[in-house]
């Protein structure tokens, strides 16, 4: 992941041109002041070994919660929090007069994510949610009848839906049954031919934890003549990515979980080669070259990804996601994979002294932070329930307990949880 520089944004900031070429006023240099103070409270990048004692302190949610439920919707992190209540009180106090600012601030986003993606500037939209970014190539996409989409029949229904929708311009949508086991790749690739020509696939599968490696994906997707579209909600924020090098063609991912943000701001990833390939949907002011041109009878889209962002945005929302992504951006991702990885791996060994079932693929290939496994005899649900009730956070997905740690979480942590969970048998 690529560091961000605390120096040399506020020096960028403080050395910008006056928004709209007038003098900056009182009120503009109270806005700079705070966006300021928010840039130098940030968490640095901790020298040496990484401090995950650092990150924690950065999760208010860690003082009250073992939190075991980042691949649902992961608690705020404390500078995305003061960013958005920040904002909000400058919406509040002042209305729209420092939009200028609230819009340099979401052009940073693109470049934050471009960053964590090895994308080009051009290549990044900033999307409400995964699903709005699955839509905009589903939709956009040149089909012809006949054509074929092919992913898992458990993905979550975000990457199923809008290929299932299709139908009715005469696309089919296969549904590969996964077995669980290093095959399913293979019978992935089996379900194209000629007429194939999206595969679509979880990075990290929400009901099954299994990771897939993105280049390797790509590779034996284009083998077939086809484009990848990888659903990186449940990897990004966690596992290092990059689409250039990797070869995806296609991503989108929603800030609310690895990424520790907020609902509504996401990030879609659009190759540049492919640009012109998917028809703009959702068209807005916000789409086209002059955007603030409002009486301009004539138009042409934006020449890069953000064509696809349409109108007005969630400002609070990408300003909170773009706090969260420089308190990440001060940890090596490969440290945080590495983090995750071994912290599962801990779990999983706790779960079986219980004669829990890992269900979870926990090879070194397929491993990711998602566990989920069975307690013979008892009831998910309830077991979710006493869990937490006694402070520890999990989920229940397709009949069975998940969990999914990120790097702030401690030894505290888990031992709270097998606390509880010896309580509940």
């Amino acid at each position: 992941m690529t560091d961000v520089s605390i120096a040399g944004e506020r020096s960028a900031y403080e050395s910008r041109p006056p928004p709209d070429d007038e003098v900056m006023d009182d009120q503009e240099r109270t806005m700079k002041s705070m966006v300021t103070q928010q840039i130098t409270t940030r968490a640095a990048r901790p020298a040496g070994a990484p401090r995950w004692s650092a990150l924690r302190a950065q999760m208010p949610a860690a003082k009250q919660w073992a939190y075991f439920d980042h691949a649902a919707v992961a608690p705020l992190s404390g500078p995305a929090r003061s960013a958005i209540q920040l904002w909000s009180r400058d919406a509040a106090d002042n209305g729209d007069v420092h939009w200028p600012e609230w819009s340099r601030r979401i052009e940073q986003v693109r470049r934050q994510s471009a960053a964590l993606l090895g994308a080009q500037l051009d290549e990044i939209a900033l999307v409400p949610n995964t699903t709005a970014g699955i839509n905009l190539v589903a939709e956009g996409f040149p089909w012809q009848a006949g054509d074929n989409v092919v992913t898992f029949s458990d993905e979550f229904p975000s990457n199923r839906i809008p290929w299932q929708n299709l139908a009715a311009r005469g696309v089919e949508c296969r549904l590969v049954e996964p077995t669980g086991t290093a095959a399913d790749l293979d019978r992935l690739l089996a379900a194209c031919d000629t007429r194939t020509r999206i595969v679509s696939v979880s990075w990290v599968g929400y009901a099954s934890g299994r990771r897939w490696d993105p280049a390797r994906l790509a590779e034996a997707v284009h083998s077939r003549g086809a484009l990848l579209f990888l659903d990186a909600i449940q990897g990004l924020g966690v596992f290092p990515l990059d689409v250039s090098t990797a070869g995806v063609d296609f991503l989108a991912a929603d800030g609310h979980k690895w990424l520790l943000g907020p609902e509504g701001a996401g990030i879609a990833y659009v190759r540049r080669d492919h640009l012109d390939k998917l028809r703009p949907i959702g068209l807005g002011w916000n789409s086209v070259a002059d955007e603030h041109d409002f009486s301009r009878p004539t138009w042409r889209v934006k020449p890069s990804a953000a064509r696809y962002e349409g109108g007005t945005m969630n400002t609070g929302g990408f300003i909170g996601l773009g706090a969260s992504l420089a308190l990440l951006a001060g940890y090596d991702t490969t440290a945080i994979a590495e983090r995750v990885i071994n912290y599962t791996e801990r779990l999983c060994e706790g779960l079986r002294k219980l004669d829990a079932v890992v269900v979870s693929d926990r090879s070194p290939s397929a491993a990711s932070g998602i566990v989920l496994f069975e307690m013979p005899g008892r009831s998910p649900s309830m077991v979710r329930r006493s869990l937490l009730e006694a402070g520890v956070v999990v989920s229940v997905r397709t009949g069975k307990l998940r969990v999914s740690p990120h790097a702030y979480n401690n030894d505290a942590d888990l031992d709270r949880f097998f606390d509880a969970l010896l309580e509940t048998t």
